[in-house]
């Protein structure tokens, strides 16, 4: 992982302070907001897989950092809207934004992230690089709204739960491998291996973050433990638990967290047969085949540093702590 590491404290820094000048731009109002989320952490995998994938590419210009930061901007937009949604207490191991700020400003403050994005995006002119970025945010969105029709009545189709995780989660990394492509001038076939890659990477860290949520303490992750369940999501860790269990108990599980009705009692006992039965771990064993894959696509990419620390990532995912 050296070079993954080595390749993160090259370019964190640049990224950063590029996102602290465009955040600094903003009305008073939902500045402080927009600060308060991209400053309370994250990994910034978005950006760097867009600069990583323009590299890859050849790429050696130094304007990339208005379409790459342009993805985490949207990523930030969707955890406010998120946690306004889900009634979230943290995130990243600090008070929400809505609870800081205000439920009127968090939400324009999302909004103004989503306009400031497309308007990043559309700096180089490139209509393709503006159509990825518009795709990225309707598929992000339609992720959600599949995931909260989902909540409203829950049931064990892993099919429904891995549309909802690709479109939360691993549509808008896709849309950062692909956006790198289109910068440095690619082919369709390229952009559509560097898509894969990131539609792998992006299902494996999601699955990475529902088990987490099992198995890791607020700590570590800076979310509440169990959090997933108290809002009455069902994920992969949940699933695989009561397709082990009986029928009738699973049907008064879906039942409860449909109501929203399952006491802190409840929560707890489901946690420990979560852990017990190892769900979390296998969860994180699926995981492992989507990384596979996504590795896989990179064996038409030229050798080089780039390449290795794209596969390191993908590696990467699944040594997550948090």
């Amino acid at each position: 992982m050296n070079e993954l590491l080595l390749y993160f404290e090259k370019e964190l820094p640049g990224i950063n302070d590029f996102l602290d000048s465009e955040t600094e731009k903003l009305n008073g109002l939902v500045r402080d907001v927009a600060k308060h989320i991209i400053g309370s952490g994250g990994k910034r995998i978005r950006p760097l897989l867009t600069l990583l994938m323009a590299r890859a590419m050849g790429y050696d210009k130094d304007d990339y950092h208005a379409i790459a930061c342009s993805l985490e901007l949207l990523h930030s937009a969707t955890l406010l809207h998120d946690d306004y949604l889900d009634d979230a207490e943290l995130r990243r191991g600090k008070a929400a934004s809505h609870l800081v700020f205000g439920r009127t400003e968090t939400i324009l403050a999302g909004d103004v992230l989503l306009a400031l994005a497309n308007e990043m995006g559309a700096r180089y002119g490139n209509s393709r690089l503006s159509w990825l970025l518009a795709r990225g945010i309707m598929q992000t969105a339609e992720g959600e709204i599949e995931e909260i029709e989902f909540s409203k009545n829950p049931s064990l189709d892993r099919n429904v739960y891995m549309n909802i995780i690709i479109g939360k989660t691993a549509r808008l990394i896709e849309c950062a491998c692909r956006c790198g492509v289109s910068l440095a001038g690619g082919t369709q076939e390229q952009e559509d291996a560097a898509g894969e890659y990131g539609l792998n990477l992006g299902i494996a860290f999601q699955l990475v973050d529902d088990a987490l949520d099992y198995a890791s303490p607020t700590s570590e992750t800076g979310k509440p433990e169990g959090g997933d369940l108290k809002e009455g999501k069902v994920t992969l860790p949940l699933i695989l638990l009561m397709e082990d269990g009986d029928e009738a108990g699973s049907e008064v599980l879906l039942e409860a967290l449909k109501e929203g009705s399952l006491s802190d009692d409840q929560c707890t006992d489901i946690l420990s047969q979560v852990r017990e039965g190892r769900y979390s771990e296998m969860t994180r064993e699926e995981a492992a085949r989507y990384v596979e894959k996504a590795k896989a696509c990179l064996a038409g990419f030229a050798s080089g540093e780039e390449v290795t620390v794209l596969e390191q990532a993908a590696d990467f995912v699944l040594t997550r702590t948090k």
